[in-house]
């Protein structure tokens, strides 16, 4: 699927009453993965780990890869 000029890949998989998608970039190979209900509408899903991956590769492009200094394992995650 492309979304936004990318290809990408997703990978659905259901935890319990979630649902875990996974979204990877076909060009560079980064993936991320989000967890909503699975009741939720699939482009929903879909939408929001699209945005997180625009963020993570923005982010790398800025050559920002290392987390903020208050923000490593366990410290919470990022608002897409």
């Amino acid at each position: 699927m492309d979304r936004g000029g990318r290809e990408v890949i997703f990978e659905y998989i259901p935890v319990g009453i979630s649902m875990k998608v996974t979204v990877v970039d076909v060009l560079t190979g980064i993936e991320v993965s989000i967890v909503g209900p699975s009741s939720a509408a699939q482009t929903e899903l879909e939408n929001v780990a699209v945005r997180k991956l625009r963020y993570v590769l923005e982010k790398k492009e800025e050559g920002k890869d290392e987390p903020p200094p208050d923000q490593g394992p366990g410290k919470g995650g990022i608002i897409v």
